[in-house]
């Protein structure tokens, strides 16, 4: 494909329409964050988020009805029924490998940064991304679970379940008297698969301090959170970082 012989999108072959398929997808997904970058900076955070609750579903709903017609299959409340006749081991794995792949995605990003422009840029530009993602995630599944989120602590509890990171890595939870508890990762993807190559740890504390404490801010602004350990920290063979989530006394 040159120059010379492409000057409209009817000249293109068949595999390349394919390609520009996928690229129209991935200019659609780069305007879509684009938009709520906009709307967050213009907007409060809550004006914002209600902004984004509206486009995502009407976006959601317009763009499935069109791809259904196209391909073929039928939308149901919303969702593609193809996604909801998989088989239920298909299924628990599609979500397995989608949050693997949204952890590979963080990491491609990472490293993009870090091999350019070395490690210090990308370590700041990975915990003010956490900054952000990380109230947005506790947004997004508070929306999820609606009334069946429990509130305060065992709120908290449940939500970090339903993160990303609990569906690619092993967690534990340890009540710490009736106002806190102590939260554990036990084992993560991404430190184990450090360790298997013979690596240190990563130095992930930074990250780390934005993460919990702006999911936890964002799930409850009455939960305070403290790390008791995280990587360069030394810590026991049985997890890898460990954070004390407490409910302020009102």
């Amino acid at each position: 494909m040159t120059a010379e012989t492409v000057t409209s999108i009817d000249d293109l072959a068949h595999k390349d329409k394919a390609r520009l398929v996928m690229d129209y997808l991935h200019r659609t997904m780069m305007h879509y964050a684009m938009w709520y970058g906009e709307v967050r900076h213009q907007l409060p955070a809550n004006l914002a988020y209600d902004v984004l609750a509206e486009a995502s579903q009407r976006s959601l709903g317009i763009q499935l009805k069109r791809l259904g017609k196209t391909l073929g299959f039928d939308v149901t409340d919303g969702l593609p029924q193809p996604l909801l006749d998989l088989p239920a081991d298909t299924l628990e794995a599609l979500l397995d490998n989608v949050a693997i792949n949204w952890l590979a995605n963080d990491g491609v990003w990472f490293q993009a940064v870090e091999f350019n422009h070395g490690m210090n840029d990308a370590k700041r530009c990975n915990d003010s991304c956490w900054s952000q993602f990380s109230p947005f995630e506790a947004w997004s599944i508070r929306r999820f679970l609606g009334d069946d989120l429990a509130p305060g602590l065992e709120g908290l509890k449940q939500a970090l379940n339903f993160r990303v990171y609990g569906r690619v890595n092993r967690q534990s939870f340890e009540d710490d008297g009736p106002r806190a508890f102590i939260f554990r990762m036990d084992e993560c993807r991404v430190q184990v698969a450090r360790k298997r190559k013979g690596l240190e740890d990563y130095p992930c504390k930074s990250a780390g301090l934005v993460e919990y404490a702006y999911f936890a801010r964002a799930f409850d602004p009455r939960i305070e959170t403290e790390c008791i350990g995280c990587p360069p920290d030394p810590h026991p063979d049985e997890w890898y970082c460990a954070w004390r989530f407490s409910l302020k006394e009102d």
